[in-house]
């Protein structure tokens, strides 16, 4: 910083003002300063930051999967709000492992981010506790936190379910099938109940052998869709309980003689070609919300935690409408 104030001609205090942003600088100093700033090649010393100001204008955010589609949209506007606060992203993947949940989330602690969010993969996130206490900003996403009280935000996977499975039904199927994931996960065990809920509304029991809950992995699933569609009394259709969920049963349901109807929950690529109807959530805007919660806690806004739930979106394109056998 001496060699970018000699070289402006210039005080320490000025090049202090200009490097971080503060006002009380002419543009024509601002200038000089930013030309010898280019000229000699300084950096901020982001460590000599931290150790001042207390805060590190870093975040982090815990993802199930990096390379899931639906996760995409949700990091980018995260992200997004991160660079208008001035703020660095780092995110990781927990892989739907709780342990490695909780070891990413108190690395990136121990690294000093001034705020998380986590989408959970665990049930008990009392281990982030003390974090909380000493001031790093915690917001949940998709699904909500065990055994704290923390600020979250939700899609409604009870409603969009629900929606997804009296639209086949107002299409005249009585035997509908659900597959969706592990039972532990609360977006899972939500979309479950959504789908009880519209069969129960239409008078319609629930074969225990229309419903299978489980990995994603597609033999799981295949196996799944192939047990429902085969027999006597086989499902007219199906409501898939995400998105890896939805691309597995598209497969396991080319061409069939009888096509069964399909609704999924989460929208995938090319599900506007394919025309397969969805239930879709808005996940930029899941991102978006737990983003801007977090840096109102950063800014200082003492209110009690939030439960936010975002609305989801029908979109018929085709395989929901379909009518069944006559």
């Amino acid at each position: 910083m001496k060699d970018v104030a000699a070289r402006a001609g210039v005080g320490l205090k000025t090049v202090s003002r200009v490097v971080n942003g503060e006002p009380g600088v002419t543009p024509d100093t601002e200038r000089r300063v930013q030309e010898a700033i280019d000229t000699l090649g300084f950096r901020r010393n982001d460590s000599a930051r931290v150790l001042r100001k207390g805060r590190t204008a870093s975040v982090g955010l815990v993802l199930e999967d990096l390379a899931d589609p639906f996760y995409g949209p949700l990091s980018r506007a995260v992200e997004e709000v991160a660079r208008a606060h001035g703020a660095l992203l780092i995110n990781g993947s927990s892989a739907e492992d709780p342990d490695r949940e909780q070891e990413l989330a108190l690395a990136l602690c121990a690294r000093r981010v001034d705020g998380l969010i986590i989408i959970p993969a665990g049930s008990d996130h009392r281990y982030l506790e003390p974090e909380m206490r000493a001031g790093v900003a915690t917001v949940f996403v998709d699904r909500p936190a065990g055994g704290i009280e923390a600020d979250t935000v939700l899609s409604d996977s009870f409603g969009g379910a629900r929606a997804g499975v009296a639209h086949l039904i107002a299409h005249g199927h009585r035997r509908i099938g659900f597959i969706g994931d592990r039972p532990r996960i609360h977006t899972a065990t939500e979309r479950l109940r959504g789908y009880r809920a519209a069969m129960e509304e239409a008078g319609l029991a629930v074969d225990p052998s229309w419903v299978s809950l489980g990995p994603t992995d597609p033999l799981r699933v295949r196996d799944a869709v192939e047990a429902m569609v085969a027999g006597g009394e086989p499902v007219t259709a199906l409501f898939a309980g995400n998105n890896r969920v939805t691309v597995t049963a598209v497969r396991a349901l080319a061409g069939r003689d009888h096509p069964v109807a399909l609704v999924g929950f989460d929208d995938i690529e090319l599900a506007d070609l394919l025309g397969i109807t969805v239930i879709a959530q808005d996940a930029a805007a899941l991102g978006r919300t737990a983003a801007e919660r977090l840096f109102r806690r950063l800014d200082g806004i003492d209110e009690a935690p939030a439960r936010v739930v975002l609305g989801t979106t029908l979109i018929p394109r085709g395989s929901g409408e379909i009518a069944p056998p006559a």
